[in-house]
């Protein structure tokens, strides 16, 4: 299965890790650019019901305010808080980091009382975003709105909003999918703001090619998909890197612009792993090689290159981001959870002092006048200096890069 191809999904949901699941049939997608495998790989015993066909419906329960060892522990809140469940069928499954939980599956009317057998879609939605720690159920055209504290549910009529085959919340919104394409409704009233629907393909996953009518600068900026990098050069230009396509913000101006990567850098084609300015030149790193551009009206490849990162910063292995700060001749490099500074001036180029980050994994990095930005799927993390990212062992708030970083409002 090609989710590129244009797939209408079964369920979504994410799990304890939060990272997204996308089930079709017998298989699903972990993220938003994984291969399709099969569920029972990861979730044994659905497959252990062999009378029940594919998920209904999935979703996380999450509530915020409650803790799991309550002592006052109830079957819908403290007890199954960063659980997952499916809906197949008649059946409830919940697991907890991949196992079933004891005794299940069981009948959903035992477990939500009103809530209806073969749904075709369900997500959460915590008191802060709905009236009360809820969980929405969709069945045709009818939304059941079920409160996990008093164990009740209210039927309403959204025939406004396109039946629903799965629904999805990620970064405080909530999303409608509907073959391939996907509304963002409100979980209270259900109702629709904005030009949608909209094609999953272009936010949600990722994708070589794209609809005919695609907007490729509204996709790059509200993709859900993580950036490969972003760096801003010596004039104040700023690029931001995302498979085939690069986002572009003049220093005069405001307004991003998408363009192909392969229109601009012809030896890069697509996918970088990291860039970053110096000295009038934008480094990109692709593999086990450095590619060096001259900036400005046109952007050239020096004499030389490409040449190996081993060979040109002195430094072995991947790397997963490198910037530069200020005008200044240290470049930070970051493999996996370690950082360590390179001197630019300095010939031959070695690594130097390292440091050990408050991340497994980072996906983007840039810094400037106003410090570092770190970035981690769709959310990045701001600091004073590298070094104080370094040394600091509380993480800073969470901000969305879609809509505090390119002005998106999803």
């Amino acid at each position: 299965l090609d989710r590129c191809d244009g797939i209408e999904f079964d369920a979504i949901t994410v799990d304890e890790k939060g990272i997204p699941y996308f089930f079709k049939g017998d298989h699903l997608w972990k993220g938003f650019y994984a291969h399709a495998e099969l569920s029972n790989a990861t979730f044994h015993e659905l497959d252990d019901q062999h009378h029940l066909g594919h998920v209904d419906a999935a979703f996380r329960m999450h509530n915020p305010d409650r803790h799991k060892h309550h002592d006052h522990s109830d079957e819908h809140g403290d007890q199954y808080h960063d659980h997952v469940l499916f809906f197949m069928d008649d059946k409830v499954f919940i697991y907890d980091d991949h196992n079933l939980e004891k005794g299940f599956p069981k009948e959903i009317r035992g477990v939500f009382p009103g809530i209806p057998s073969h749904l075709d879609a369900a997500v959460e939605c915590p008191k802060d975003e709905c009236e009360t720690d809820s969980v929405l159920f969709f069945k045709g055209d009818k939304v059941y709105h079920f409160e996990i504290e008093k164990k009740e549910a209210h039927e309403e009529d959204w025939a406004h909003l396109p039946n629903c085959t799965s629904a999805f919340r990620w970064l405080g919104h909530y999303y409608c999918f509907h073959g391939h394409e996907f509304t963002k409704f409100n979980p209270v009233t259900g109702k629709v703001t904005g030009n949608y629907p909209k094609d999953a393909r272009d936010f949600f996953m990722k994708c070589p090619k794209f609809a005919k009518d695609s907007d490729h600068t509204e996709r790059e900026k509200c993709s859900r998909v993580h950036l490969d990098d972003i760096t801003s050069d010596d004039a104040g230009n700023i690029y931001a890197f995302r498979g085939h396509y690069y986002l572009h913000r003049a220093p005069d101006n405001k307004t991003w612009k998408a363009h192909p990567i392969n229109d601009t850098w012809k030896e890069i084609h697509s996918d970088v792993d990291t860039v970053f300015s110096y000295n009038n030149n934008l480094y990109m790193i692709k593999g086990n090689q450095v590619y060096v551009y001259s900036t400005g009206e046109k952007q050239s490849l020096l004499d030389g290159y490409p040449k190996p990162v081993s060979e040109e910063l002195g430094i072995k292995g991947h790397v997963d981001v490198a910037f530069v700060c200020n005008n200044a001749h240290v470049l930070y490099v970051i493999q996996g959870n370690k950082m360590h500074e390179v001197d630019l001036q300095s010939h031959p180029r070695e690594k130097g002092t390292e440091y050990k980050l408050p991340f497994q994994h980072i996906d983007a990095g840039t810094c400037g006048s106003d410090g570092v930005k770190i970035m981690e799927g769709s959310y990045f993390y701001q600091y004073e200096s590298p070094r104080l990212m370094a040394t600091s062992r509380i993480l800073p708030v969470k901000h969305t890069i879609s809509v505090e970083l390119f002005g998106c409002d999803h």
